[in-house]
């Protein structure tokens, strides 16, 4: 049997994978992992959501599983995965819930859990939350039930945060953002303005179906467009539930989660505040990443993919930035998750505090191309451990040689098996990507 919990919590066909009675059970079984390692006091958990229409649903499911199993539930509403995140530190609870799904579409939704101080589950907590499902407990009664409130304020806590971690003032930038129809429409657009930016905001309208569609961080056209058409400095995009940051430049050139980290990281590396003076990125992250980071003398150290793994490498070694191609960046010490919009805003500051455009900064690497094919397969596990591919990823490994590379790795939430190749031109990685993707799924 697959394991529940993928790379990113739970998810799945809302009310067809992913049930309100799943819901119910994987929250009821978490609060009673959590009660069960500490005994000291009654769980108090965060619950929020993004303002996908599935998400009202779930909310409600998720809200009686955990006060069935003796949880007090404070509700913060539609708010960004990271919002929930600091909340649960801020807060002072014991397990936080996010549902949502993303930037997956709107039929979809998921869980993602927090625990105290807002970080990640480990997979044996997970493992233990999964084994528990079956098992209704010794349900609470009377005052032991728990009981449900809302927290009026905690988008205005949310926004302050992130406002004290905005090390320059955004005066004088024009900037376009693109807030996918999801959770960043109600908190991005006033808080970039709070830093001082002028803002003009597009896809901020969710009406509960339209959240990812044709807009936000994988659908980037629109606010490439917007940012010319409105001759603004930059343009930051969002995904559904705001953990990622993707940009745009004055001239409409896309920027990625590996060029932010670039820019970044050597700001850091400037001020001191790079840790060890290492980067946390993972497999994905394009090699023109490695060699900018290498020319500049700072060290890359490279995890699984998922923004959890960058996290546990990040606490493990106590370095100070980590992230994703996709455009999950971590700051460990002013975040325990991803964040987009602290993201975006150490971008801008950057931009406005040295005068240079975001195209002169994210100049510091070059992006080698790069393709990614993912190819359905019946079995991810068996054709990535094939001989008949391990071969056929050596022989193109030996090909493209120090200047290009190959990744293959198995998708953490479908039967897919994604091939990634880098090579110094788009037709040779195009080439090389699609041999090996015919051998992937010829063994499938």
């Amino acid at each position: 049997m697959a394991r529940l919990f993928g790379t990113d919590g739970v998810r799945g066909l809302a009310n067809g994978d992913l049930t309100p009675e799943l819901a119910l059970a994987v929250a009821a079984s978490a609060a009673r992992v959590l009660a069960a390692h500490d005994r000291s006091h009654r769980p108090v958990a965060v619950v929020g959501r993004d303002p996908r229409a599935s998400g009202e649903m779930l909310e409600a499911a998720v809200v009686a599983g955990l006060a069935s199993a003796g949880a007090d539930v404070l509700r913060v509403g539609v708010q960004p995965t990271p919002a929930v995140a600091h909340l649960v530190g801020a807060l002072e609870a014991d397990l936080g819930v996010m549902i949502s799904a993303s930037h997956n579409p709107m039929p979809d939704n998921g869980i993602k859990l927090f625990a105290a101080g807002g970080h990640k589950l480990p997979d044996g907590i997970e493992d233990e939350i999964e084994a528990g499902l079956e098992s209704a407990g010794t349900r609470p009664t009377g005052a032991e039930i728990g009981r449900v409130s809302d927290v009026e304020d905690a988008a205005d806590r949310y926004a302050q945060h992130l406002l004290d971690s905005t090390p320059h003032p955004l005066a004088g930038l024009r900037v376009v953002v693109d807030c996918a129809n999801g959770a960043a429409s109600f908190v991005a657009p006033g808080v970039y303005r709070k830093a001082g930016a002028e803002v003009i905001a597009i896809h901020a309208e969710p009406d509960g179906i339209n959240i990812n569609e044709n807009c936000g961080s994988t659908h980037m056209e629109q606010l490439q467009a917007a940012v010319r058409e409105h001759g603004a400095d930059l343009g930051i995009a969002h995904d559904g539930d705001a953990d990622r940051c993707l940009a745009v430049d004055a001239s409409g050139e896309f920027v990625d989660g590996d060029q932010i980290m670039a820019i970044l990281a050597l700001q850091l590396a400037e001020t001191g505040e790079l840790t060890h003076n290492t980067l946390v990125a993972t497999v994905m992250s394009n090699l023109g990443l490695h060699l900018a980071m290498r020319d500049h003398e700072v060290n890359l150290r490279t995890t699984a993919v998922g923004d959890r793994y960058v996290l546990e490498e990040l606490r493990a070694g106590g370095y100070a930035l980590g992230g994703e191609q996709s455009g999950h960046v971590v700051f460990p010490a002013l975040a325990t998750t991803g964040d987009g919009l602290l993201t975006a805003l150490r971008v801008m500051s950057r931009v406005a505090s040295t005068g240079r455009s975001l195209a002169e900064l994210a100049g510091v690497m070059r992006r080698l191309p790069q393709v990614l094919i993912n190819v359905r397969v019946a079995d991810k596990a068996a054709v990535v451990a094939s001989e008949t591919v391990r071969d056929a990823v050596r022989s193109v490994e030996a090909e493209l040689g120090e200047e290009g590379r190959v990744l293959l790795r198995q998708s953490g939430t479908e039967q897919l098996v994604r091939v990634m190749v880098e090579a110094p031109s788009q037709e040779v990685a195009q080439a090389a990507a699609d041999r090996l993707a015919g051998v992937v799924s010829a063994v499938s």
